[in-house]
């Protein structure tokens, strides 16, 4: 379940967006296995409690039905995220959702998500988010609207391979507010095209009195964001949630203009690539590609950032970024007896301010394995659990869903 990859101007936002994103990701992948199902998630410790008005079924089956063939009655999704993150520190991200459907004559669109959550950290962060994730007329039509309002204490290591490897950080407090909306329409082959808008404001402050740095916009200053953008998307998965075969596909663009009223004039691309091949009903084979890019006087914050949606999973978010991104990876998952699963993956990627300074010698590289427990077989909603190794150390996160 996912209301969006990414629901927020600033990466920062993105991580206010974290418990939202998680909770709506849950909704949308809880889909029925649907030929036209598209849908379009973040990773933190989690102890999670699924509430189905239904009864549990088996894996991948989908949920009981009326004599139309649709569900019954919605379905409340909640769980408490213990969060353990090198960037904000540790602490709880509180998730509620419920899915259901919009049109219970619909037998074709996926069910629809009400979600929000709420993050506390003990380095002070606190953040809360509000979402809406809709799908009607015979899935022909797509809406996401979310709202967000966080006050975030992190690490800012500098822009670029050379400032990230250097680890010198720099104490920052950013307090966000951020909407965010989007529209789609399925025009062909499974394919969906929409406009999307952000609006938002952003201050940040020095964690030390007194403090500046060069690469970092005026502190204390409101920033605005104002974009218009487009969004592409196309899935071919039968169960987006725990996605066994077929693909998914994501080519987002948003244009943040002066024009529009905002503080910066640049421009964010960003394209997703997941593949799923099985061997059997225990052993699935995915594979994931990440390539972003900025263009113009991007901040900081509204460039690539290494980690940010498991791209890749070893790294603190934040601690790399730059214009430009290209991460793969790929993971073998294998359920075991009762509701447990096990995992290994591997991935590579590298930031660098444009794509021809792509040369190898920065590569960052993460291996790592991690434990699975079925919370709903109804919906085969997975708790995941991973520990995972980078260049500068390991992390460890856990969250609902799989990483991609």
């Amino acid at each position: 379940m996912k209301l969006t990859a990414c629901l927020t101007t600033c990466w920062w936002g993105a991580v206010v967006f974290v418990g939202l994103i998680t909770c709506s990701d849950v909704a949308s992948r809880a889909q029925q296995s649907q030929p036209q199902t598209t849908l379009p998630s973040s990773s933190s410790p989690e102890i999670g409690l699924i509430l189905d008005q239904q009864q549990d079924e088996q894996p991948n089956s989908t949920p009981a039905r009326d004599a139309a063939g649709q569900a019954r009655d919605g379905s409340f999704v909640g769980a408490p995220i213990p969060n353990s993150s090198p960037a904000i520190g540790t602490g709880v991200t509180l998730i509620a959702g419920y899915i259901f459907p919009l049109n219970k004559s619909d037998k074709v669109s996926p069910p629809s998500v009400l979600g929000g959550a709420g993050l506390i950290t003990d380095n002070g962060t606190r953040a809360w988010v509000i979402g809406t994730e809709l799908y009607f007329k015979q899935d022909r039509y797509r809406v996401l609207t979310g709202y967000a309002h966080g006050n975030l204490n992190y690490n800012f290591y500098g822009t670029g391979t050379i400032a990230g490897n250097a680890g010198v950080k720099f104490g920052l407090t950013q307090t966000a507010n951020v909407f965010f909306g989007e529209a789609s329409r399925r025009m062909f082959w499974r394919t969906f095209v929409g406009p999307r808008l952000w609006f938002g404001t952003s201050t940040l402050t020095a964690q030390q009195m007194g403090e500046q740095r060069p690469d970092v916009p005026p502190l204390g200053l409101t920033l605005k964001m104002r974009a218009l953008g487009f969004k592409v998307e196309r899935d071919t998965t039968p169960n987006r949630f725990y996605p066994v075969t077929g693909t998914t596909f994501q080519f987002g663009a948003d244009f943040f203009s002066k024009g529009l009223g905002g503080t910066f004039t640049f421009q964010a691309y960003r394209l997703t690539f997941n593949a799923y091949h099985s061997f059997d009903k225990k052993q699935v084979l995915a594979y994931n590609l990440f390539v972003c890019g900025t263009g113009g006087q991007s901040p900081f914050f509204g460039q690539c950032i290494f980690g940010m949606q498991n791209e890749l999973r070893g790294y603190a978010a934040g601690r790399y970024i730059d214009k430009k991104m290209v991460a793969t990876q790929a993971e073998y998952r294998l359920m075991l007896r009762w509701r447990l699963g096990i995992v290994g993956f591997a991935g590579i990627g590298e930031v660098a301010p444009d794509f021809s300074s792509f040369n190898g010698r920065n590569l960052l590289g993460s291996i790592g394995g991690g434990a699975r427990f079925n919370l709903s077989s109804r919906y085969h909603v997975n708790l995941r659990a991973d520990i995972a190794e980078g260049k500068n150390g390991h992390t460890f996160s856990m969250g609902l869903g799989e990483a991609f």
